[in-house]
């Protein structure tokens, strides 16, 4: 496993982090596959393992917490992330100081842990001026709660910008890190924000390598989607949203590439990813210990720059401008 700083900070995570979303806390074969793909993922050098409070009502971070008792405190990078909704309360949500401190305290119980390495800043909140929310989670720095902050979606470059503002003029302790989607199919932070990451030193971890699993290959043109995937299950129909004849056709043509190359596509997608150098790591998930045995693999392959130039062609990008939220 390869490391890499997050951004200028001298922070160091595995360039493969894994993700903890959900867990069938009711089965106990979940939960025992849960730690065995924890226990494989540390095994391998995974040193990062992300988290948020909002994940199964906050039974993520309590398993997740309780999973990596198990392992030194010292070697481990955990990060959690405050916005959505926990509670019924008025003020169990967004980016308020009240909502910011109170969660992280929830969450550090939850995890049974003293700090927080990274802490998100889940989405942006327009009812909250953006100055509450940075003094808030510079604070929690202060305070010795979490060592570094962050934010995720819907914090585009004019945003990042703004907060910089806010952070030198108070004399804040500084956003060190940013997690947006980002894959072969969802490139928007190419537009602006990775310039942006880079004038600044922020580092990036990017979740989604694999936009819900349509560059694992898995989805066919004309044939059912594979029974448990998200296409079947999801009740917004994100993922049946984005497979469209143009999605199928890249992917196809990548999974081409993939084949004379002799690695699975979700290999070469993830593999991609990290050869941006803006890239401090990629969060993925994994339901068993051999889909994350195959996601480790991206870190030690390297794709010939003829095949990048030629994946480049495919996908045909053209930089844009997303406004989320």
């Amino acid at each position: 496993m390869k490391y890499r700083n997050i951004g200028k900070c001298g922070l160091k995570v595995s360039e493969i982090a894994l993700g903890s979303w959900m867990t069938n806390l009711a089965h106990p074969s979940a939960v025992e596959t849960a730690r065995e793909t924890i226990k494989l993922a540390f095994d391998s050098g995974v040193n990062f393992f992300d988290c948020a409070d909002a994940y199964s009502s906050g039974e993520a971070e309590r398993f997740l917490g309780q999973a990596l008792k198990d392992y030194p405190r010292h070697e481990l990078v955990i990060s959690s992330k405050v916005y959505f909704p926990t509670g019924a309360g008025i003020n169990d949500r967004g980016l308020s100081r009240k909502h910011i401190l109170e969660n992280c305290s929830a969450t550090l119980k939850n995890m049974q842990l003293d700090y927080l390495d990274l802490y998100y800043c889940h989405r942006y909140d327009t009812g909250t001026p953006m100055e509450e929310t940075l003094r808030a989670m510079s604070d929690l720095v202060s305070q010795g709660k979490i060592l570094y902050y962050g934010v995720s979606e819907e914090w585009g470059s004019d945003r990042i910008e703004e907060a910089q503002r806010i952070i030198e003029r108070y004399n804040l302790y500084p956003l060190t890190v940013i997690q947006p989607q980002y894959n072969m199919l969802d490139r928007y932070i190419e537009h602006s924000l990775l310039d942006t990451c880079r004038k600044y030193g922020i580092g990036i971890t990017s979740f989604s390598p694999l936009s819900q699993g349509i560059l694992t290959g898995k989805y066919k043109r004309g044939q059912a989607y594979p029974a448990g995937s998200r296409a079947v299950h999801q009740a917004d129909h994100q993922v049946e949203n984005l497979l469209t004849d143009h999605t199928f056709e890249i992917v196809e043509k990548l999974t081409a590439i993939s084949d004379d190359l002799n690695i699975p596509l979700a290999v070469l997608a993830m593999a991609w990813i990290l050869q941006k150098k803006e890239i401090s790591c990629i969060i993925t998930g994994a339901s068993s210990p051999q889909q994350l045995q195959n996601n480790l693999s991206a870190s030690d392959y390297t794709i010939p720059q003829p095949i990048l130039e030629k994946i480049e062609e495919i996908l045909d990008f053209k930089k844009y401008e997303r406004h989320v939220g």
